[in-house]
């Protein structure tokens, strides 16, 4: 919005700043801006929250047990519609049919067995961990898969918002067939697998049952690191830059199924390493992890 050619930055009514000015019913003016506005260029990018200004599609859609009847789930203030998520699925328990992709590259990531939805509500509430809602995972054959596979061979950098409900056992995050990649939790070791190496970064059952944000990046240099809350997770490690890394499913339910609640995954098949804190410390303002 501008005031003659000048825009916009901020609004008030009296002493007090307005996030949003509408016309009529129709939004003219927010403050918001997204993740994704200020870090650009995301292959993908799934969440529970509004990522980017320009995204006027839904977040979700969620299928209700009582009839199977789906219905699309949107954003209210920029964050999942939990009040028409929770009017739709009134007395019973709601699926996630499809987790939107917001990034602009149309990589939904969806699931048409009924069985193998990941869970959105339970007999009538919405999920939900640290106050925010989330996508659980059962942990025997859930599991969202893309519309196309994002290649991260090259150089990635993928943050990620999960708690694993597992005490022991194994756990995948991210799966894909090509190169047998994954990110997966093993004993409770963080585990990261390009074409079949194995890139181990904690020691065994320090990351089951806490809500944690995992960032895993590399760079032209072949260096893979993970961070945990922010902090990385022992040294970097060194992987061939021609290996296959590419991912297509959200959690997987084939073999070692995954047992948790995810809230929030951005694919990025490019370096971000300086922009590393700024986008950590994005998520955590929102979710409030550490």
């Amino acid at each position: 919005m501008k005031l003659g050619t000048n825009d916009i930055s901020s609004v008030y009514l009296g002493t007090n700043g307005v996030s949003k000015v509408y016309l009529g019913s129709t939004e003219v003016w927010s403050s918001f801006t997204g993740l994704l506005d200020t870090y650009t260029g995301a292959a993908a990018a799934y969440s529970l929250r509004l990522l980017r200004t320009a995204y006027t599609g839904s977040a979700i859609r969620v299928r209700r047990a009582s009839d199977n009847a789906e219905q699309n789930i949107g954003f209210v203030d920029n964050e999942l519609d939990t009040t028409s998520l929770a009017s739709f699925c009134s007395g019973t328990n709601g699926f996630v049919t499809t987790w939107y992709d917001q990034s602009g590259n149309g990589r939904n990531a969806t699931q048409t067995t009924a069985a193998s939805q990941p869970q959105i509500v339970s007999s009538g509430s919405v999920i939900t961990e640290n106050g925010k809602a989330a996508v659980q995972y059962d942990g025997v054959d859930d599991q969202l898969q893309m519309t196309s596979a994002v290649d991260l061979t090259d150089t990635f950098f993928v943050p990620l918002v999960y708690k694993s409900n597992r005490t022991s056992s194994e756990d995948y995050i991210l799966y894909g067939d090509v190169g047998a990649s994954r990110i997966r939790l093993y004993s409770g070791l963080y585990r990261v697998y390009i074409d079949n190496s194995t890139y181990d970064f904690t020691t065994a059952n320090d990351n089951f049952g806490t809500q944690y944000l995992f960032t895993n990046e590399s760079d032209s240099s072949g260096n893979l690191i993970v961070y945990r809350d922010g902090s990385a997770l022992g040294a970097a490690q060194s992987i061939p830059g021609t290996d296959n890394w590419i991912i297509e499913f959200i959690g997987y339910g084939s073999v070692r199924q995954t047992n948790g609640l995810l809230q929030e995954i951005i694919l990025w098949d490019s370096e971000q390493n300086t922009n590393r804190t700024g986008i950590e410390t994005n998520i955590n303002d929102f979710y409030s992890i550490y």
